[in-house]
């Protein structure tokens, strides 16, 4: 399993509320959700109105199809017209390669009831 991760960085410019930022956030993530069935979310920068800083990720199984997925969805955000992209950093995360993921160094084996998250803390 390949896990393409994003983070793309986009300026408002002219924008001078909060309100008008959340209205090209919602348009946008909108926007790539039903066109590409992506992961999106606005994941820093929250309260700076002239800023928008998004995080996207997208699951395959080819690090070609994940990084192609990613390359479309940043094109597509870039020519959206509503924010002129300043910034992107994409990484791809190998996972499990075909393995169990409990056998991978620091994986969750879900079958035993000994081991995982403890409902206390």
């Amino acid at each position: 399993m390949v896990v393409g991760t994003a983070r793309l960085v986009l300026s408002l410019p002219g924008n001078r509320s909060l309100k008008g930022k959340r209205k090209v956030l919602r348009r946008i993530v909108d926007r790539v959700r039903h066109r590409f069935n992506a992961a999106i979310a606005e994941v820093d920068d929250l309260d700076v109105h002239q800023r928008l800083t998004l995080g996207v990720t997208v699951v395959s199984n080819d690090a070609s199809h994940a990084q192609s997925m990613l390359d479309t969805v940043v094109g597509f955000v870039a020519t959206a017209g509503d924010a002129v992209l300043v910034d992107r950093r994409a990484e791809l995360i190998h996972l499990g390669q075909g393995e169990h993921l409990g056998a991978e160094p620091g994986g969750w084996d879900l079958g035993s009831d000994d081991e995982g998250w403890d409902d206390d803390e």
